[in-house]
């Protein structure tokens, strides 16, 4: 006849019985395999940052983290990644230079070579008229596909 004790858990308190044998082995220190598995899970449940889905994270994700904010996929890290690192804080700046592409397109101007009328976005550049790059004027800022820009700084007077 196999012996019992009466133990108390390890995790939730709540007295169980349990085989002598299973004692000496190192085992029967929880009432049940989900007490077990609880009691292993020493990280957190947390709140993703964009959409507050409740996520788990194991202590050395937790130690991990950089900004110290959690995201449950890779496309809410992505949300918070566009709107954190832009401007002077994305790696590409370059004190202003390359933002006369954004002027250009929230202006509402159409995507289409001012010469060619070509409307592949794939090929269109934002051309200065008066060849200063830092004039983000909307009247000097002008869509050429990358042939037509070649022909204009090669001296073709092609544009007004």
């Amino acid at each position: 006849m196999q012996r019992k004790i009466s133990l108390k858990c390890k995790n939730c308190g709540r007295v169980f019985e349990t085989k002598l044998w299973s004692i000496k082995m190192g085992w029967g220190t929880f009432c049940s395999r989900q007490c077990h598995y609880a009691d292993a899970r020493m990280g957190k449940d947390i709140r993703c940052w964009i959409c507050g889905k409740e996520i788990y994270r194991s202590p050395s994700k937790l130690k991990c983290s950089k900004s110290g904010k959690f995201f449950c996929s890779k496309s809410c890290q992505t949300v918070w990644r566009n709107g954190e690192f832009k401007g002077k804080k994305h790696r590409f700046w370059k004190d202003g230079a390359s933002t006369y592409r954004d002027v250009i397109i929230k202006s509402g101007i159409p995507q289409t070579c001012s010469i060619c009328r070509t409307k592949d976005k794939r090929v269109l550049a934002v051309h200065h008229k008066d060849g200063n790059k830092k004039n983000y004027d909307l009247d000097n800022l002008v869509w050429l596909c990358h042939n037509c820009h070649h022909r204009v700084h090669r001296g073709a007077s092609l544009i007004d």
